[in-house]
């Protein structure tokens, strides 16, 4: 956006900011974040808007360099909306974004990974349950993730069309405990997005090589939906690497109508390459779907998730991405030798299997399926649930996850 669209904020705010207003305080701490280096790349550029409704400051991102300008940008990159207060403790590091977003304390539109960005830098001050964003190069893909708190390592895995702004709940609970790592699946979210046939096989050797990245010799998963049929996938290749398996409605090999399994095998994953518009209030009735009760949460949430899916969908290789991961999903061998199902009874490490009994994509009448080929497993169906129970019943889902991670191998 051209300067002149934007009025300069008055250099001379004094640092001591004690003495000041709530929105000079404000104003002091957006200064104070000015001597952190962009998360962008150079050549890029971004603009935050930080709106504390009857003031709004802008930050001008360009590479590694901030500009601090009064007023709104016209098409923020992001908006980050909450009162002056809450704005000025995360700003200055004594209140987590992640924590605020989650209990509705502050709103986020447009690209909500930046906004996770700018606030997850590492700083000596921060507490280490703060979520920390970080890239690695995993197997030749830059893997955009955010890691908070220390103890057994314990790696999130989002599902389909999501990001791992998806699992914040569990980060957030399981960060008191455990070093938490919640990865942007390969195709989706920051990460890179490489033309390639996304089934399983390929998500679990990405999945190694991002353990081994990270310095991880041995991890817990937790896994919504197509993550937990990829933790399945990692934990059956390589489950001398794996802990225990925590899986949220797990994405399975369809047993049943698989009648266009031919068809759907003659659909390049390659044809959303082709320019791709989904409306809006399409995508906010499919997540409403998601949910048993869509009033358990709060219509800020609906709008930052689909936010991020159409901002990933709106490029080409994210559209192939999520087609071809969707096209795995369905042609899946179920049965045979080689099928999920046959394969799913070689499972060694113990798991967690919670479905919702209101889920609409994955029914819980999987779960004697389970109990049937995989008897050591768990599976517990939570009432009044749909697909993604770490938003709906938060509490519940997690004390389930602690009780499960802390007992003995």
């Amino acid at each position: 956006m051209p300067d002149r669209a934007i009025v300069r904020s008055d250099p001379a705010v004094p640092r001591d900011a004690a003495a000041l207003p709530v929105a000079g305080r404000l104003e002091n701490a957006l200064r104070g974040r000015l001597e952190i280096a962009s998360p962008l790349k150079r050549g890029e550029q971004a603009t935050v808007v930080f709106d504390a409704g009857d003031g709004a400051w802008t930050f001008h991102m360009r590479g590694h360099q901030i500009r601090l300008a009064t007023g709104r940008a016209r098409r923020p990159t992001t908006t980050i909306i909450a009162d002056p207060g809450t704005l000025t403790a995360l700003l200055d590091g004594s209140l987590s974004g992640v924590d605020a977003f989650l209990s509705g304390k502050l709103r986020i539109r447009g690209n909500m990974a930046l906004a996770l960005e700018l606030e997850g830098f590492d700083h000596p001050s921060k507490p280490i349950r703060f979520p920390r964003a970080r890239r690695v190069d995993t197997g030749g893909i830059e893997t955009f993730y955010l890691e908070a708190g220390q103890g057994p390592p314990v790696v999130l895995l989002h599902g389909l069309g999501a990001t791992n702004a998806s699992m914040l709940p569990t980060l957030w609970d399981l960060s008191r405990e455990y070093r938490v790592l919640a990865p942007d699946l390969p195709g989706f979210g920051g990460s890179g997005k490489p033309f390639a046939r996304y089934h399983p096989r390929f998500f679990a050797r990405w999945l190694s090589s991002f353990l081994s990245a990270v310095g991880v010799e041995r991890a817990h998963l937790v896994g919504n939906s197509m993550g937990g049929r990829i933790a399945i996938e990692t934990a059956l290749r390589t489950p001398e690497r794996i802990d225990r398996l925590v899986l949220y409605a797990p994405s399975m090999a369809f047993r049943r109508l698989r009648t266009f399994v031919p068809i759907v095998r003659l659909l390049a994953a390659e044809m959303g390459a082709l320019p791709i518009m989904i409306p809006r209030a399409t995508v906010l009735t499919v997540l409403r779907t998601l949910f048993a009760d869509p009033c358990r949460l709060a219509d800020a949430w609906y709008d930052a998730a689909a936010d991020e899916f159409l901002r990933v969908f709106a490029s080409a290789r994210g559209r192939v991405a999520f087609f071809s991961a969707a096209r795995q999903i369905y042609i899946e061998e179920a049965y045979g030798a080689r099928g999920f199902w046959h394969r799913l009874g070689r499972l060694r490490r113990p798991a967690l299997f919670l479905w919702g009994d209101q889920d609409r994509l994955v029914p819980h009448a999987f779960a004697r399926h389970v109990e049937a080929v995989a008897p050591r497993a768990e599976s517990i169906v939570l009432e009044d649930c749909g697909h993604v129970p770490q938003f709906e019943h938060p509490r519940l889902t997690h004390q389930l996850v602690r009780r499960f991670l802390g007992g003995q191998s």
